[in-house]
């Protein structure tokens, strides 16, 4: 955020910048805090209305700053994505945007600036490692990944390029395992079921960054833009064996049911006493069944994405713990009993934070949201 409203800044450019970002839960906090009371930039987030935990949804609600907007879209994030993308290419609404001095750009996936410091996060476990002395200089390492939309373990993918020894990255998902039949078939194909899961940052059918490995992998931007075309059109794509060997040399994939995530906030628990919430618990499963079924002996790091305490219910849950007509509050207390972490101040605080957003509309209506929120003025 900084960087860009310096940028704004050297460059004279007149017209304010409005970030518009789709969240699955978790980075549209990040990002509204990020660019909160930035000058000349506003932000909107879009987020699935009822597919967040409630501290995720709390988090964004109560967001503060005179240049934020949170709004929920009746639908999954898959809905919510694809409107953000939507607007961006359509020309007449920009053009309308651009006669109100507002100009579009983005954060989250859809942004390759997120990717760049998640990449540093895979250096750092590298760097980890050998200070500890579990591995020697230059030696593979294996990650697991807990993967939705396809962007931290994309990092990973880019770690690799750069020169880190990485063996293999290990794709994890939940019940909407889009992903994990495409690392094996080659075939993606979101024509399934939606699940609701106790993972909700990975419920995530069209998953966005796979069109930049697809890129990579194949360098031919015709036929990557022929695949997305056909996902659009037709719900699903083939990249051929050849292709799909090349992709297999570097990614692994499985998936992990709700209940089988739960053994594993367990069993995690009761053997190490460390807290996991339910994506890395995923992540943790899938790592164990990679190992089961490769045979592979080369150190692994299971990626840890979020704090338990945003799914405190869920992880609970796991642990034994009655929930039922608890408040979320309550539970986050609970849960601080079983973990040595203490609840992240953000978290905390929000006991005492007023509900500041409340806005809601359909998919087919973004657009409109949009247009009401930028011809609002920012206090200032």
């Amino acid at each position: 955020p900084q960087l860009m409203s310096m940028a704004l800044k050297k460059t004279g450019e007149k017209d304010e910048v409005l970030i518009l970002v789709a969240t699955s839960g978790d980075t549209g906090k990040a990002a509204l805090e990020g660019f909160r009371d930035v000058p000349q930039i506003r932000i909107m987030v879009f987020y699935p209305q009822g597919g967040v935990s409630r501290i995720q949804q709390l988090q964004m609600l109560t967001q503060e700053g005179h240049n934020v907007n949170v709004t929920a879209v009746t639908g999954n994030f898959d809905d919510a994505q694809s409107g953000v993308k939507k607007i961006f290419g359509d020309k007449a609404f920009n053009e309308a945007l651009a006669e109100k001095g507002i100009r579009l750009s983005s954060a989250n996936s859809i942004n390759w600036g997120r990717l760049v410091p998640q990449i540093v996060y895979y250096f750092s476990a590298y760097a980890d490692l050998l200070s500890a002395g579990t591995i020697e200089p230059g030696e593979a390492i294996d990650f697991t990944v807990p993967t939705g939309n396809f962007g931290d373990i994309l990092a990973g993918f880019y770690a690799k390029c750069m020169g880190l020894p990485v063996h293999k990255l290990v794709c994890a998902s939940n019940a909407n395992n889009v992903l994990t039949d495409f690392l094996r078939t080659g075939v993606y194909d979101r024509q399934r079921d939606f699940f609701k899961t106790i993972s909700p940052s990975m419920d995530i059918l069209i998953s966005s960054n796979l069109e930049r490995l697809l890129y990579h992998m194949a360098e031919d931007k015709a036929k990557v833009a022929s695949w997305m075309q056909q996902l659009q059109q037709e719900g699903r794509y083939d990249i051929g064996s050849e292709l799909l060997a090349k992709i297999q040399q570097t990614f692994w994939a499985d998936w992990t049911a709700d209940a089988d995530t739960e053994a594993c906030i367990a069993d995690v628990y009761e053997k190490d006493h460390y807290v996991a919430d339910p994506h890395t618990a995923v992540a943790w499963s899938v790592a164990e069944k990679y190992q089961q079924a490769t045979g592979d002996a080369h150190h692994m790091v299971v990626v840890s994405t979020a704090s338990p305490y945003k799914f405190n219910g869920s992880v609970l849950d796991a642990l034994g713990v009655k929930t039922a007509g608890v408040d979320e509050f309550t539970l986050l207390d609970k849960l601080q009993e079983k973990n040595s972490d203490p609840i992240p101040e953000g978290l905390a605080s929000l006991r005492s934070k007023d509900v500041r957003h409340s806005g809601v509309c359909a998919p087919e209506t973004m657009e409109e949201a949009v247009m009401a929120f930028v011809s609002d003025p920012v206090k200032k």
